[in-house]
């Protein structure tokens, strides 16, 4: 059972091992967006963000639902997005040091 935890957690941090998928998880932090709206503000092609929404999504991180057309994700993690808030703090305070 811990082992598989592990496993769980490993998985999770191989998915926030890539650039992409961390602005991705950062954007979604201020709620709900459609693909579109991800696409339009990461700059990425689309192809490229809808592959890191699939990894986001199969380690647990993000959840999506569909509306017509559209597909919205969030994060399901809810704290991740207040953790990402305060790595953001501390990073972007040593960087001023």
């Amino acid at each position: 059972m811990k082992s598989n935890l592990y496993e769980k957690k490993a998985q999770i941090f191989k998915a926030l091992s890539n650039p992409v998928r961390l602005e991705i998880i950062d954007f979604l932090a201020d709620g709900e967006k459609c693909v579109c709206e991800i696409v339009e503000k990461l700059n990425y092609e689309q192809p490229h963000i809808s592959k890191s929404l699939i990894k986001l999504k199969e380690a647990g991180l993000i959840k999506d639902r569909k509306e017509g057309l559209n597909v919205y994700y969030s994060l399901k993690i809810c704290c991740m997005g207040e953790f990402f808030n305060c790595l953001n703090k501390i990073l972007e305070s040593e960087s001023k040091s």
